[in-house]
């Protein structure tokens, strides 16, 4: 029982962090997402975890209706344990909340925020659409991602129910709708089409660092405010497996 409370709280606290992004793509754009790309992109998302069809069109309804909460696009940048460079988005209604918020989870978990510009300058500001490993094999992927003018693709053909994995294409922030309307008429709807940061390089983190790391990125990411945490950090399995 008490897991199962567990797991509604996170879907409850994640749907609600959806809603967020498609009120705020709404409202910065048309309120139809044929029309509107980056409203779109999130309401696949929302559809991709199975929230209701209700409650994505309250989210938008809430834009059009001018009753939406006033949220602001936020970046934090710093370092976590083992000089792991993070960037945070948020869209938040109380940046002050926020920064306190987002500074404590640092100085808890190891880690430091930064001035803004701090880390960014080692990663690259990329589109990523995402599917799920079932789509096909990498071939079929790579060939459908160059035809469609990708930059870049990542297949993880998983390992079965607990590593189901994934392909990740990179494109320019200026192609990523077109990139994914041709995609979508090949390999169907993404799971996910949005804006990202790519590392430049990633910095392996041993055992040690990996628990405290994931604690902060757990902690940050439970933020009501936090909508996505990037980091330049690989976790092997084995390090992963000795985690539980």
């Amino acid at each position: 029982m008490h897991r199962k409370g567990a797991q509604d709280k996170k879907r409850s606290a994640q749907f609600s962090k959806l809603s967020r992004e498609i009120t705020v793509a709404a409202k910065m754009g048309m309120p139809d997402p044929d029309m509107n790309p980056r409203l779109r992109a999130a309401v696949n998302a929302a559809k991709a975890q199975s929230m209701p069809k209700d409650n994505i069109q309250r989210a938008i309804d809430k834009a059009s209706k001018g009753d939406a909460e006033n949220y602001e696009e936020v970046r934090y940048e710093g370092y976590g344990p083992g000089g792991v460079a993070l960037i945070v988005e948020a869209l938040t209604d109380n940046r002050n909340r926020t920064a306190t918020n987002v500074r404590t989870a640092f100085s808890k978990n190891g880690g430091n925020l930064g001035a803004s510009g701090a880390v960014s300058h080692g990663f690259e500001r990329l589109g990523l659409i995402e599917y799920p490993a079932s789509v096909g094999n990498e071939d079929k992927v790579l060939e459908a991602a160059i035809e469609a003018g990708a930059d870049d693709v990542e297949s993880d053909m998983g390992d079965g129910d607990e590593n189901p994995g994934s392909h990740q294409i990179w494109v320019s922030v200026d192609s990523l709708h077109d990139v994914a309307r041709e995609l979508e008429k090949v390999l169907g709807e993404a799971e996910g089409v949005k804006l990202a940061w790519k590392p430049n390089l990633s910095v392996d983190v041993d055992a040690d660092t990996a628990g405290t790391l994931m604690k902060l990125v757990d902690t940050l990411e439970d933020d009501d405010d936090v909508q996505t945490v990037w980091g330049n950090y690989e976790i092997s399995d084995d390090v992963m497996a000795k985690l539980g």
